[in-house]
């Protein structure tokens, strides 16, 4: 019996105007429900990272690092209107600490390389940082998502390929989410069943956590409306109201999945395999190599 489920897309509130839930909140309701994991996954920055390590640690509970990336299938370095304001959204956890200082890499350059409204890697870059990695196929404005939303399934077997030659087998996974009002995700979901059963590639569970408590979606939708420069009673604009975007106890998405019993292992798995140890207490300073003649006094 499934007893265990670990957040594997959760966004705090250093996802600017878009996460609600502050890291102290995410971590106490995460041991509240019985977890023993958590990870975060803000959009295209790592700002509490640090904070959400130490702090997790202290609560007993293992941090997960992670971020939600903007990428770009051109290249990161072109930035001009039209092609350039695609951006698709890919999750990606660090195992190790190759994998941490790689996410780092990554960061800073979608910052001060593919920065165009905002912060973007490109594939060029994941293959060259890809090491000590995991990647999930995110929210439907995922490249694979998309593909499959607009009906291009011959692209989206593709994508899963390439995906999984980049990151490497068990490294790569479906991410399929438990929303029922929004009928484009529950078509998702459907396709993203069959994909993985016939690409060969694994599922797993999140449920893209913007907010703590399911009661907190009106404050939430009221931080999308300063994000978006909306009012509340506008009714074309973005929103997230009707489903459920909240740190749910372990229980519900467990009862949520029961039918794709593989999307919650899953979740386990990837926990069991990031086993990031950070040493925060050790100055770490930069190494340069010095002519043979030399030394570092002279």
């Amino acid at each position: 019996m499934l007893d265990k489920f670990t957040h594997l897309h959760v966004h705090s509130h250093y996802s600017l105007l878009d996460g609600l839930a502050k890291i102290d909140e995410l971590i106490e309701k995460a041991k509240a429900c019985g977890m023993d994991a958590l990870a975060i996954t803000d959009h295209g920055v790592m700002y509490g990272v640090v904070e959400f390590y130490k702090k997790a640690i202290a609560a007993g509970i293992k941090p997960i690092i992670g971020a939600e990336m903007y990428l770009t299938t051109g290249s990161r370095l072109e930035k001009t209107a039209g092609k350039s304001d695609i951006r698709y959204h890919l999750i990606l956890l660090a195992k190790d600490k190759t994998g941490y200082h790689n996410l780092v890499k990554l960061v800073t350059k979608a910052h001060l390389e593919g920065f165009y409204y905002k912060p973007r890697i490109d594939k060029e870059l994941l293959e060259k940082y890809h090491e000590g990695l995991i990647a999930l196929t995110a929210c439907p404005q995922g490249e694979i998502p998309s593909a499959l939303l607009a009906g291009d399934w011959a692209k989206a077997k593709k994508l899963v390929s390439e995906y999984t030659k980049v990151f490497g087998k068990g490294n790569f996974y479906l991410e399929i989410m438990d929303h029922p009002n929004d009928l484009n995700q529950v078509r998702l979901n459907e396709q993203l069943i069959k994909l993985a059963e016939e690409a060969e590639a694994p599922l797993v569970a999140t449920n893209d956590t913007h907010y703590l408590n399911k009661e907190d979606d009106d404050v939430h939708d009221v931080l999308l409306c300063v994000q978006t420069n909306r009012t509340v009673g506008e009714k074309e604009r973005m929103t997230m109201k009707g489903e459920d975007y909240s740190l749910k106890p372990a229980d519900e998405m467990i009862r949520a999945f029961r039918n794709i019993p593989e999307a919650i292992k899953n979740t386990q798995k990837i926990t069991e395999m990031c086993n990031l140890k950070l040493e925060l207490d050790k100055i770490e300073l930069p190494h340069f190599p010095l002519p043979e003649d030399k030394t570092p006094d002279i």
